[in-house]
């Protein structure tokens, strides 16, 4: 039988009403009460990180939360988070690259309404969380929500309100739980390397979102203030160049100040391809900026604060970037 930790952090499954909305407020230990008995699947403790919204979610969370899994990894067979859905993919990400090939699952989950509501996910996503860690051979870093197991650096939020909150972007859903019923459809299984741990990560990253109209000289300004820049371009990704909306220059400008540009899109599915027309070619050929492929907006994101806390290098944050993790970007 399986020794399972429950590491609780607030959302929108341990709230309760306030006079100003709904805000975390219930312990762990109430918050499974709600279950039924678990001694016929696995044992499971059970430790309060945080209590607080997930907006509120920042990396410093991240690398408090990767380092009490860290504290406890040899204790225990596996881990279940349990978070607010809002920022869930970007936690699910920070901690893909926080904790690389571990041999043991790390399964993140929520709900779009409070465990307490007479109709609510929550029961669902985590005794459905609680199976997904138990069944053999399970390992890596997942989001379990809605019966589906979606890899960590691959999930988006994708509805606000509804129970199917979360998809896997550019990549197969790893499995689907229903009831005591667990489909595998992809085996994600460690690559032979060795369990690392990471406690560095620099925030510094600044997400740009490109809107007809926009000023280039705003570029400027984010360079004196972030070491790395994703630019979330149109169609396939390409940067703006014509007439006095410039975005080349200024790119031109970033990369010889060390910064890393990189170009993704706004279209959620298929990815970036920014070689395909000129206006993603130039910024590639000539102007050194790397594009971030099929990856989420989430996993780039974090994965510039985890190289950025890694190296400043410029041909080793490259190298980097472009080496897949946790199946974040399709070699």
């Amino acid at each position: 039988m399986k020794k399972l930790l429950l590491l609780s952090t607030g959302g929108t499954i341990a709230s309760m009403p306030t006079k100003n909305g709904l805000a975390p407020a219930a312990d762990t230990g109430a918050i499974l009460q709600y279950l039924p008995p678990l001694d016929d699947l696995c044992t499971l403790s059970i430790q309060e990180v945080f209590n607080i919204d997930s907006t509120n979610f920042q990396p410093e969370h991240w690398l408090a939360l990767a380092q009490r899994i860290q504290e406890n990894y040899d204790q225990y067979d596996g881990f279940i988070v349990t978070h607010g859905t809002d920022t869930m993919a970007y936690t699910a990400a920070a901690l893909s690259y926080l904790i690389q090939t571990p041999q043991k699952p790390i399964i993140l989950t929520g709900s779009q309404k409070p465990i307490f509501a007479p109709i609510t996910d929550a029961k669902k996503n985590l005794l459905d969380s609680i199976r997904f860690a138990c069944k053999e051979g399970v390992c890596g870093v997942y989001i379990v929500f809605d019966g589906k197991a979606i890899v960590g650096t691959r999930a988006r939020k994708v509805r606000s309100k509804s129970y199917s909150a979360f998809e896997s972007i550019n990549y197969p859903v790893a499995a689907f739980i229903d009831d005591k019923r667990i489909l595998r459809y992809v085996d994600i299984e460690p690559e032979g390397e060795k369990l690392h741990f990471y406690n560095k990560l620099h925030p510094k990253v600044f997400l740009l979102k490109l809107i007809p109209g926009i000023n280039p000289e705003i570029l400027r300004y984010i360079g004196q203030h972030y070491d790395a820049i994703v630019i979330e371009s149109y169609g396939v990704g390409g940067i703006p160049f014509h007439n006095s909306r410039n975005f080349l220059q200024e790119v031109e400008q970033l990369s010889k100040q060390g910064k890393l540009v990189v170009i993704t899109t706004q279209v959620m599915l298929e990815g970036s391809d920014a070689e395909t027309y000129e206006v993603g070619a130039r910024a590639i050929q000539q102007y050194n900026a790397l594009q971030a492929y099929d990856m989420t907006v989430e996993a780039a994101v974090v994965k510039l604060m985890w190289i950025l806390g890694q190296t400043r290098d410029t041909q080793g944050m490259q190298k980097l970037f472009y080496t897949p993790v946790h199946h974040d970007l399709l070699s």
